[in-house]
């Protein structure tokens, strides 16, 4: 790798985070009315008036304003942007009774939905804890800790290992098939171990080090294909692999049939998910200070299998999904898939000294910047052809937001300042 080349795809994301994607978000995120965080824009970066405010987009919205303000940006906004977040959170969609976030308000603050999902509740451990790195203030470890042993008492499957995902709002679990009481997922449990990182690194108890390495040994044992080191969706308690479904209540805008179903219910992996998962990991061994030789083959084959199979060498990008032995089912670009790659194929470079990552990382590069983000107003389309065409356009709403952009940008200058200074 050439540094010169390095160092101007580094200005380039440091210019888009700093002139673009950042300035989207403050100028238009905070609700001065009703407290808590904006997050439903259409494609021209206007409030599109849905009545909603979700556990998902504003424990991830707190997550980038602290993230990103830890990372040095914003000369304090972003902690004060963070602080309104978190504000709502605590005062308004924390259940005082059963303890844990209800899923989703109006934007008031009234309950909407009251089920406890634990998706949204990694995401609020996540934020919360990186808000105390970030600010310093201790509300949000408070709470962070606290959701952790809610999640310990309540959704920790003693028989089989991992955590049940759906549940009442009293934590008594839901029901099987699409209510979701009976399956596990990769999803969940890599989000936990991303969460219960920050948790560990903002308090270093040992419990909290146990449930990671544990959260980890799941992932790597029961959750990855054992050949392709591939994600595989979602399973059954006793781990065997569930064929895919939507759930009633889901977190994002996956394309399923009108059954609710994939096409490919049992060997289908994502290619996004691959990729964060093997820029996680090593963030979470990175934070535990322990051996990360024995993962050494396995992120090898990830991001392995990532570049030859879900980079488009023709268009540029990265594709959705494709069975784990390689190839491609879905030839479309999903704005997350590409910033978690981002991610991922400048740890490959750093880790693998491969010149292959980085030119692969250039390919994505350059599709983002010149397909994917929305040069009007400067965040990212979420949903593309293969070629580019935008097919979704809204610029925000209860999954779509600021984590996956900003983070990408954040973490990916991080790591080219790392390989520009010869680490």
């Amino acid at each position: 790798m050439k540094k010169e080349e390095v160092k101007s795809y580094r200005e380039e994301a440091f210019n888009h985070l700093t002139k673009e994607l950042l300035p989207f978000w403050t100028s238009r995120t905070v609700d001065r009315v009703n407290g808590g965080l904006l997050t439903h824009f259409d494609v021209n970066g206007n409030d599109s008036g849905e009545d909603e405010k979700s556990l998902i987009a504003q424990a991830r919205s707190v997550y980038t304003f602290s993230s990103a303000h830890r990372a040095g940006y914003g000369n304090g906004e972003l902690a004060y942007i963070a602080s309104h977040g978190v504000d709502f959170m605590l005062d308004k969609m924390w259940d005082k009774e059963f303890g844990g976030f209800f899923w989703m308000m109006d934007r008031k603050g009234n309950v909407k939905i009251d089920k406890k999902i634990i998706y949204g509740q990694s995401f609020a451990i996540y934020s919360l804890s990186e808000y105390t790195l970030a600010t310093n203030d201790p509300r949000g470890i408070e709470y962070a800790m606290k959701l952790f042993d809610l999640l310990q008492k309540f959704c920790v499957d003693s028989m089989y290992g991992g955590y049940w995902e759906m549940f009442h709002r009293n934590w008594t679990l839901c029901g099987p098939g699409s209510q979701g009481g009976d399956r596990k997922t990769l999803d969940v449990h890599m989000h936990l171990m991303e969460a219960f990182t920050s948790l560990y690194e903002c308090t270093g108890i040992e419990v909290h080090r146990r449930r990671l390495l544990e959260v980890i040994d799941i992932l790597n044992k029961r959750i990855i294909h054992p050949v392709y080191k591939t994600g595989i969706p979602q399973f059954f308690a006793d781990w065997s692999v569930a064929p895919q479904i939507k759930f009633d209540i889901i977190w994002g805008w996956d394309r399923f049939t009108e059954e609710g179903t994939k096409s490919n219910q049992t060997d289908n992996t994502c290619f996004g998910h691959n990729a964060e998962f093997g820029w996680l990991l090593l963030h979470a061994i990175d934070i535990l200070k322990t051996d990360g030789l024995i993962y050494s083959q396995t992120l090898k084959t990830v991001f392995d299998h990532t570049v030859d199979n879900g980079i488009d060498t023709e268009f540029g990008g990265v594709y959705v999904e494709g069975p784990h032995s390689g190839g491609v089912y879905d030839r479309e670009k999903e704005f997350w898939q590409q910033a978690e790659v981002l991610i991922g194929l400048l740890d490959a470079c750093l880790v693998l000294k491969d010149d292959k990552y980085w030119e692969a990382y250039k390919n994505v590069h350059r599709f983002v910047f010149d397909k994917v983000i929305n040069k009007k107003v400067g965040e990212w389309f979420p949903l593309l052809t293969r070629n580019g065409q935008p097919i979704w356009t809204h610029m925000s709403h209860s999954w779509k937001i600021n984590y996956h952009t900003v983070r990408s940008m954040v973490q990916s200058i991080i790591r080219m300042d790392k390989i520009i200074a010869g680490h």
